[in-house]
């Protein structure tokens, strides 16, 4: 599965948001009001790539979801982890709490969820 470029992922939020559109409505959702053409385009290129499926009424597109924002998600963690973590769960919660992103109450909800996971 292809990486989404920051616009194409913004618009897939957008559809993963509202189950099925047109650009139009994703028009609509986005602050600077973009070119009909312009966002036409980026949903016809996530078309292409597998992203987007459509109903077609007359010469009109309705577009919905082809992949799930769960499995593009889980697709995206794989290649963070991989590329910036070297496969390290643990790097990762050592980044974030350096980082200040993970407090003490964090850490210790993550723990209740791994003893749960553990007992099951």
């Amino acid at each position: 599965m292809e990486q989404l470029t920051k616009r194409e992922e913004e618009i897939m939020l957008i559809f993963w948001e509202i189950k099925k559109g047109f650009v139009k409505d994703i028009i609509k959702r986005l602050p600077e009001n973009p070119p009909y053409n312009t966002i036409s385009s980026i949903v016809r290129i996530l078309e292409k790539k597998g992203f987007l499926k459509y109903k077609q009424y007359g010469n009109t597109y309705e577009y919905s979801p082809k992949i799930s924002k769960s499995r593009y998600r889980k697709q995206i963690f794989k290649t963070v982890l991989s590329g910036y973590f070297d496969n390290s769960y643990k790097n990762i919660v050592s980044y974030m709490i350096k980082e200040k992103k993970l407090d003490q109450k964090d850490i210790e909800e993550m723990m209740k969820i791994i003893e749960k996971s553990e007992n099951k």
